[in-house]
């Protein structure tokens, strides 16, 4: 898990948010966010659909502009230098929108073009990039030959194509494999070690835990808490949890047999989740009430967790 990064006064700032809005007609799809993103570090936004953090990541790559407030990336005003701030922005949606009928190695130098780059550089670049994502056997075939996480890979490589100084990232590993995901990782990691700035969305909990230094949880178009993960789950939750599985009359029994010796709880589907600082206490409690328990896991507190507590419901929902 990624602690996270302990930032200065006059440490440089990629990107700034002061009061940020964003309406369509009547609703208010981003209601006044504040927030800092520093150079070299990932930082992430989750939520449930409809919370906000789409749209605010289409403000910051120029899909969308700010209804009002402050939006600077790279140093720059969305709104007055749009066109400066995409040629500093790399993006990677979360929609495989590769051209089909081009090559590998075409995509990227084609893409190169719309930034004006000398033929050369951007060829160097192409055959640096497809290295970099570990896709240089595949320089010549059809990107429809392409497994689903060569085709992220290879929508990294050109996110980067302009050397970018920020790197937005949507869903950058829905679908994917294990192994997949691990590899853009590893990719992912090298980007933020070289002092690129990464922004991403996922709904993956352990993504975001291992790749994000700090993040922020959207919901109803305002951020309700932000931190680094291990900083946000040690603030909203307690250190362990105990996950019971019994009937439906059972969880009722237990929650209230367990309500002194317990922090917090939370019934989720079919288990109930008891948070706490002491589980070996209620561990004792429920033996001493001899109640019969299907399944118990006992684990350490997650992202999942803070999530359930702040929002009531699941990342997916």
């Amino acid at each position: 898990m990624n602690d996270g990064m302990n930032h200065k006064a006059g440490e440089v700032t990629t990107l700034t948010a002061r009061d940020l809005r964003k309406s369509y007609d009547d609703f208010q799809a981003v209601r006044g966010v504040d927030f800092e993103v520093y150079r070299g570090e990932c930082f992430g936004f989750l939520g449930p659909n409809g919370a906000g953090k789409t749209t605010t990541m289409k403000m910051i790559y120029g899909a969308a502009i700010p209804t009002s407030g402050e939006l600077e990336v790279t140093g720059l005003d969305v709104k007055r230098h749009e066109r400066a701030v995409k040629r500093r922005i790399g993006v990677v949606p979360q929609e495989n929108n590769l051209d089909e009928d081009l090559k590998v190695r075409e995509n990227l130098l084609v893409y190169g073009r719309y930034f004006d780059l000398p033929k050369k550089i951007v060829a160097q670049r192409a055959e640096e990039l497809l290295e970099f994502v570990q896709l240089s056997e595949k320089a010549e075939a059809k990107v429809e030959q392409l497994s689903g996480g060569m085709k992220r890979r290879l929508l990294v490589a050109r996110a980067l194509i302009n050397d970018p100084d920020l790197v937005v990232l949507d869903e950058p590993t829905t679908g994917l494999d294990p192994q997949a995901r691990h590899l853009v990782w590893d990719k992912l990691r090298e980007l933020t070690s070289e002092g690129k700035t990464l922004i991403l969305t996922t709904h993956y909990m352990d993504e975001a835990a291992q790749l994000c230094d700090r993040l922020c949880i959207m919901e109803g178009g305002g951020i309700i808490s932000e931190g680094a993960p291990r900083d946000l789950i040690s603030e909203h939750v307690s250190a362990e949890v105990l996950e019971l599985r019994a009937t439906p009359e059972t969880l009722e029994k237990l929650a209230s047999i367990v309500e002194d010796v317990a922090d917090n709880t939370d019934r989720v589907g079919d288990a109930l989740l008891v948070y706490a600082s002491d589980a070996d206490a209620v561990m004792e409690k429920i033996r001493e009430w001899s109640v019969e328990v299907d399944n118990i896991l006992r684990r350490r507190a997650t992202l999942e967790d803070v999530f359930l507590k702040l929002t009531g419901r699941r990342l997916v929902d």
